[in-house]
């Protein structure tokens, strides 16, 4: 049986989950990742657009913004020319 709810396209989303902006606030803001979300955040940049620039996956930009991992020093260097960029 199909399911009859409008389904709801992911690219037309615009903007930050609450949840993401909230673990991003209460994470270590010293660590590059973190700061890459924030501006990111800021900026209202998709973390789609951010995986492709780093070459990884959306889980993985998810994961640096709330500060459970760090992008290797080469990522994050180009990562953040891209943001200040934008």
């Amino acid at each position: 049986m199909r399911d009859s709810r409008p389904q709801q396209k992911k690219e037309n989303m615009i903007g930050y989950t609450l949840s993401t902006v909230q673990k991003n606030k209460a994470a270590n803001g010293r660590m590059v990742g973190v700061k890459i979300g924030r501006m990111c955040i800021k900026k209202n940049i998709p973390v789609k657009t951010l995986a492709g620039v780093a070459g990884v996956s959306t889980v993985t930009v998810y994961a640096w913004f709330a500060g459970e991992y760090s992008p290797r020093p080469d990522t994050a260097t180009k990562l953040l020319a891209y943001v200040e960029a934008c």
